[in-house]
C-alpha cells in the first residue's frame, strides 16, 4: 500500500508541477523513477520513451503507466497514471470555469512566455541527453540525422507529413539494415 501511495503521489506530483507536456516530464520522470526511487533503469527508461511516443496517447503518460505496471502490475499502473492526469484534469478544469479572463490577465500572459522558453530548455535537454545514451555507430547517427534533417525541411517548407511516417519508415530502415546484416553473417558462416 505504501508502494502505491508513493506511485500516485510521485506523479502527482510531477503532473502537477511540469509545465509543457511530455517532452518537458521526461527529465523529471527520469529523476524521480530512475535516480531516485530506482523503479526503473536508464536503460529502461531510454526504451520507455521510444516505446511511448511510437505509441497513443500522451508520452509522459505512458511511461507514468509503464513505471506503475512494472512495480505493481495492473494496479500500479492504473495509480500511477491517474497520478499523472489528474493535476491537469484539475487544472483545466479550474481554467474553463474562468477562461474568458484568465489570458487577459497580463501576469498570467507575461508567465506563459516565460514557461514557453523554458520547456523548449527541457525538450532540449531530452534530446541531449537521448543522443548521449545512443550507441555511436554509424548506422544509429545516419538514420538520427536523417530524421532530423527531414524533420526540419517539414517544418520550414510547411510539407503535410507525420512524425508517425518518419518513425515507421527509420524503423523500417534500420531493420532492413538488421536483416541484410544477419543474411549475410549466416551465409559468411556457413561458407566456412
Amino acid at each position: 500500500m505504501k508502494l502505491l501511495l508513493n506511485l500516485f503521489l510521485t506523479f502527482f506530483k510531477i503532473g502537477l508541477f511540469t509545465f509543457g507536456g511530455g517532452y518537458a516530464m521526461i527529465p523529471i520522470i527520469e529523476q524521480t523513477c530512475v535516480e531516485k526511487n530506482r523503479w526503473i533503469t536508464h536503460d529502461e527508461m531510454m526504451n520507455l520513451t521510444v516505446i511511448a511516443e511510437s505509441t497513443p496517447g500522451p508520452i509522459a503518460i505512458n511511461c507514468a503507466t509503464y513505471v506503475g505496471y512494472k512495480q505493481k502490475g495492473f494496479t500500479g499502473a492504473l495509480i500511477s497514471t491517474l497520478g499523472m492526469i489528474l493535476p491537469s484534469f484539475i487544472i483545466i478544469y479550474t481554467i474553463s470555469i474562468y477562461f474568458d479572463n484568465f489570458l487577459e490577465i497580463m501576469i498570467i500572459a507575461k508567465a506563459f512566455k516565460g514557461i514557453k522558453i523554458a520547456v523548449g530548455v527541457l525538450i532540449l535537454d531530452v534530446v541531449t541527453k537521448m543522443i548521449n545514451k545512443m550507441p555511436k555507430k554509424p548506422v544509429p547517427l545516419i538514420i538520427m540525422f536523417a530524421s532530423f534533417l527531414t524533420m526540419l525541411l517539414i517544418n520550414i517548407f510547411a510539407w503535410n507529413f507525420s512524425s508517425i511516417s518518419l518513425l515507421l519508415i527509420a524503423a523500417a530502415i534500420n531493420l532492413v539494415i538488421f536483416l541484410v546484416k544477419d543474411n549475410s553473417k549466416s551465409k559468411g558462416g556457413a561458407a566456412k
